[in-house]
């Protein structure tokens, strides 16, 4: 269909009876997409935030009379550095460039000048990872003014702020009306990933992207004490409007299990009241299981290439906030500029207990590790859900039964299972890695996260364990620019290896002790090798002919009986095998000296 055509369809459809549900004019602005369903009324006292259009520091967002306008990468840098330049509170830096050469800035509200003073905990937020999904942006706006002009300095009394307003910049200006169709508003809405087609929420690990790299750098400057990262949901449709998680919530497995426990107690009660007090319903981050809305939930996921996964290996308090899509743009703002709001007098009171958590954690040192976190086929507990009415009904377009979510809260709470995750792997842990100075690359990697390591001006010989990699099989689609690779398991052996000038030692007895085994372990879905920066290791490069081997094989067998009962054993164990020439005789040629011996043997040693 014709883009003009579809623009008409989407037009007959704001007057169609089939929209007749949709909620007053009020709440849902003209250029809404007419197939979301509607959105319950909402009226929040944090309406009272928002500033007459006749105010200096009014935002674009609160000068639109619908509330559905976000500025554009230059209008916004020129609205704070316009702040900037009136308020001695607040500050901009450059932290990075992004990779069509837009400078990528930080927003830092401070009353301690260029230093922090280091007795005070400081708050990172950081919106436009995803740069559709924009309300960090627009609530920071409001709230920096805020606290610059309007009587909020003393939040600034006892805490810190940073915020980035758009982390994904360019990917910010890749933006149109089309291009998160799930959302309501804003009315123009920034592109999902970057300018090199990459997803930043995937990449807190393996660090490929020259915006994570710059946002890494900017935690190692500053150390936040909590890590607020801003996003808008996809999937079902439900009351809250702003949800929120971060791993190890309501008591369940974390690798920083005092963070955990500081987050459920002394800050989600205390950020919830403050949230419904200005008439916002927040929420516990969920995701829907199946296509039945009353199936159940899951957590999404532990993965350490996501924000909250990463927070937790690295020890730094970090919450996703998931806020609804659904939601109208206006709601999603305002709930964001009192989640913020409410963090930073949170912290400023319960600071130095978070501060505890931290460096307990920091202190841990597990000896195994679990990894390759999937969901658990297992309900972990049944949580009340405030859900929406729903009805099912027979699509012609699909053939099929599709929901049609109706607006409506529902007056009784639902009852779902949750689905925690699951290792399927554990990891026992080294005490080192050693990392050839040849994979700058990787060493570099493990820089920029900070980890500490040691540097050889000499070469090195060491008795370690290189891992042989056991039937590794390389994805069949690409993932984030890579070709992903899995392996069946990793086979030691004991070496005398020797590593040139540059290469690395990495221990494990450090804070970043986890990332580093979850980084290095090729058998960690996480892993370098995982992501497919080790492809060379699988490419044999010497052959045998048949007419080399085969002489050479069976003059094997005669010269060692124990062999060839090895040989004959397989044969009759495994048909495929002893159908199979080229493998037979591929057995033999494994057996010889002629055979490559670093042929699948991973490059990173093992010290235990």
């Amino acid at each position: 269909m014709r883009p003009t055509l579809i623009l008409a369809v989407l037009a007959a459809l704001c007057s169609s009876p089939v929209m007749s549900q949709s909620p007053s004019p009020s709440n849902v602005a003209p250029w809404d997409q007419p197939f979301l369903p509607p959105a319950p009324a909402w009226d929040g006292a944090s309406r009272a935030l928002l500033r007459d259009a006749s105010d200096p520091w009014v935002t674009a967002f609160e000068a639109d009379a619908e509330h559905d306008e976000s500025p554009n990468y230059a209008d916004t840098r020129a609205w704070f550095d316009r702040l900037d330049a009136a308020s001695d509170l607040i500050r901009i830096e450059q932290f990075g460039v992004s990779p069509e050469g837009r400078p990528i800035y930080a927003v830092i509200a401070s009353k301690d000048g260029a230093d922090f003073d280091p007795s005070k905990p400081v708050l990172l937020a950081q919106a436009g990872i995803h740069p559709g999904e924009i309300d960090g942006k627009d609530a920071g706006m409001m709230l920096l003014r805020d606290i610059a002009f309007n009587g909020k300095d003393d939040l600034l009394d006892r805490v810190n702020l940073i915020l980035i307003p758009i982390l994904s910049v360019d990917g910010h200006e890749r933006a149109g009306a089309y291009s998160r169709p799930n959302q309501r508003g804003p009315r123009i809405q920034g592109w999902r990933n970057t300018a090199t087609n990459q997803n930043l929420n995937r990449d807190y690990l393996k660090l490929d992207q020259a915006e994570m790299r710059a946002v890494r750098g900017l935690v190692l400057k500053y150390r936040p004490d909590l890590y607020v990262d801003i996003h808008v949901t996809d999937g079902m449709d439900y009351q809250y409007d702003i949800t929120y998680g971060y791993n190890g919530e309501n008591g369940v497995w974390s690798r920083s299990p005092a963070i955990a426990r500081w987050l459920d107690d002394a800050f989600k009660p205390a950020v919830n009241a403050a949230m419904e007090a200005e008439g916002h319903i927040p929420g516990e981050l969920v995701f829907g299981v199946g296509d039945d809305p009353r199936a159940g939930l899951s957590d999404g996921g532990l993965g350490e290439r996501f924000s909250n996964g990463w927070g937790s290996a690295a020890h730094v308090p970090t919450i996703l906030i998931e806020n609804h899509s659904l939601k109208p743009y206006e709601q999603r703002v305002l709930g964001t500029y009192v989640f913020l709001e409410a963090a930073m007098r949170r912290l400023a009171v319960e600071g130095p207990a978070l501060r505890a958590a931290i460096a307990a954690d920091m202190t841990l040192r597990p000896a195994e590790i679990p990894a390759n976190f999937a969901s658990d086929p297992t309900p972990a507990y049944t949580r009340t859900f405030k859900g929406i009415r729903y009805e099912m009904y027979d699509s012609p377009a699909s053939g099929r039964q599709e929901i049609r979510w109706l607006g409506e809260p529902d007056p009784e709470p639902w009852a779902l299972p949750f689905y925690g995750s699951r290792p399927t792997l554990t990891l026992q842990r080294p005490e080192a890695y050693w990392v050839p100075g040849h994979r700058a690359d990787i060493i570099e990697r493990l820089r920029l996260h900070g980890v500490s390591m040691e540097t050889l001006d000499a070469p090195r010989t060491v008795s370690l364990d290189m891992l042989r990699l056991d039937e590794p099989k390389l994805g069949t689609r690409a993932n984030e620019g890579h070709v992903p690779v899995t392996v069946a398991g990793v086979t030691p052996e004991r070496r005398d290896w020797t590593f040139p000038v540059g290469s690395v030692r990495v221990p494990t007895d450090q804070p970043l002790g986890d990332i580093v085994v979850l980084l290095l372990e090729p058998q960690s879905s996480e892993s370098f090798f995982a992501w497919g920066l080790f492809p060379e290791v699988l490419s044999r490069v010497e052959y045998i002919e048949g007419y080399a081997i085969a002489p050479l094989a069976e003059a094997m067998m005669a010269a060692d009986p124990a062999l060839k009962a090895e040989f004959e054993a397989k044969l009759a164990a495994e048909p495929d095998f002893a159908a199979n020439g080229d493998a037979r005789l591929q057995w033999f040629y494994e057996r010889t000296p002629f055979y490559d011996d670093r042929y699948r043997l991973y490059p990173v040693g093992r010290e235990n």
